[in-house]
């Protein structure tokens, strides 16, 4: 009979993982080195092989090791998962937020969705529009909570992340090759006249408004079917497609603040409750942007 796998063994076996060091790892799990080189022993004893290939610089997964990984992120995150929702208090309450439409597709949903599931006492709704709009929604009185693009560097609120919006392209169309280019432009948008198209024509390109829209869902049916490039925000860039950089030419057209407005009429467990998922859901764009950052400086 197969031994059954221990959580805490597959919590050390993700920091040296993760590290590629078992000193490293010891140092994140507030452990002994000799304590977690024994769990991995224990767990490598337990399977029957090893997941660790031992190298003068630290260790590297083997391929039983790399088969293991993404098992172990699932155990280890359902297990925080559960004990996050028996640990938090009940939470009751209607919460409205406002979110953009860049991040209607996949950034927000699953941890809206999330959030909803593990508080049934809490009713969230949702509005989906443009920045612009959401902060007149929450001056009415109308949202608790709004994540908005902050491209001006103006608005107050808590900084979620950075996420540049950029010139998008397909791989298989390449759109920016024609003359004139052709282009995705939002309507009745002062942001896109002010920054999109101005980058454009102070970079001397030739381009036509192909497509016109108020909806970033529709800029990126613009992109995929291959009738325009478009501004994106860079987190958002769909499969099959890419960044215009410098090198081919365009520029970054804005470097903007995702942030996190609060109505400031009053709070309560559910708002901040969900503000709290809010932030955790930005974490990966956080994180990734600042690798493509300390890249850019190397």
């Amino acid at each position: 009979m197969t031994a059954p796998l221990d959580s805490d063994l597959m919590r050390s076996f993700l920091a040296v993982a993760d590290l590629g060091s078992v000193t490293a790892a010891a140092g994140r799990l507030f452990r002994t080195q000799s304590a977690v080189s024994l769990q991995i022993k224990r767990l490598e004893d337990s399977l029957g092989q090893p997941l660790f290939d031992r190298q003068a610089r630290g260790v590297v997964l083997t391929p039983r090791g790399e088969q293991l990984m993404p098992y172990a992120r699932r155990v280890v995150a359902l297990l925080d998962e559960a004990a996050l929702a028996l640990r938090e208090k009940p939470l009751e309450g209607p919460v409205r937020v406002g979110i953009p439409d860049e991040y209607s597709g996949k950034v927000l949903p699953r941890a809206l969705a999330a959030f909803d599931e593990r508080h049934e006492g809490v009713q969230v709704s949702v509005r989906v529009d443009h920045s612009t709009a959401l902060l007149k929604e929450m001056a009415a009185d109308g949202l608790d909570l709004a994540v908005i693009y902050d491209w001006a560097y103006v608005e107050e609120g808590e900084v979620l992340c950075i996420d540049p919006t950029v010139w998008v392209t397909h791989t298989s169309h390449a759109q920016h090759l024609r003359k004139p280019v052709p282009v995705g432009v939002y309507f009745r948008s002062e942001w896109s006249r002010d920054y999109a198209e101005a980058g454009l024509d102070l970079h001397g390109i030739n381009w036509r408004a192909a497509w016109s829209c108020d909806l970033a869902g529709g800029m990126r049916a613009a992109v995929t079917n291959g009738m325009a490039i478009a501004p994106l925000s860079r987190s958002t860039i769909p499969a099959g497609c890419r960044e215009l950089t410098a090198a081919d030419g365009f520029p970054i057209v804005d470097s903007a603040r995702v942030v996190l407005r609060r109505n400031p009429r009053g709070s309560s467990p559910a708002i901040e409750g969900l503000a709290a998922t809010l932030r955790e859901a930005f974490l990966p764009l956080r994180q990734s942007e600042a690798q493509t950052e300390g890249a850019r400086r190397k």
